[in-house]
């Protein structure tokens, strides 16, 4: 499995910030018709060309790590194990074992341990949040119904 996960330290927190801010007021670099940015790393003489995609992904990267967040990256087409699904939706492991018996997320086994789709695991999670916010919709009208003081 190709993954990168990265616990953000104080140190790597401070120099986030201090990159997006940098990429904040210079927003105009990033313009809807560009398709790559070039950019210029100290110690190489020449600016290294890459996708907005990726810049912009660098981007979000280092809001969250000025955020203090820690990072993990997936190849999309990733496989995953039970722990690491558990850790992506916040449960517990043998709460995504269950899910996976039931068959709410698709998954294979490999001798003992199952693996997961990322790509599967994603569209559980949007489904789930989907459905959240649908339970949740329908409860605010019921209280605005019966009149309980939520506006």
């Amino acid at each position: 499995m190709n993954a990168f996960i990265k616990t953000v330290n104080k140190t790597d927190q401070k120099i986030a910030l201090s990159s997006f801010s940098s990429l904040l007021r210079n927003e105009e670099i990033v313009s809807k018709n560009k398709k790559t940015i070039k950019l210029k790393v100290q110690g190489i003489d020449e600016e290294i060309v890459i996708p907005i995609q990726a810049f912009l992904l660098l981007k979000s990267i280092l809001s969250n790590m000025a955020k203090g967040k820690s990072i993990a990256l997936f190849l999309s087409d990733s496989e995953i194990s039970t722990q690491q699904a558990a850790d992506i939706l916040n449960v517990s492991r043998p709460h995504v074992v269950k899910l996976l018996n039931n068959g709410a997320i698709p998954h294979k086994k490999v001798g003992t341990h199952r693996r997961i789709k990322l790509k599967d695991l994603l569209n559980y999670e949007e489904k789930l949040r989907k459905l959240t916010r649908k339970n949740l919709d329908v409860l605010a009208k019921e209280a605005q119904k019966l009149n309980l003081g939520y506006e």
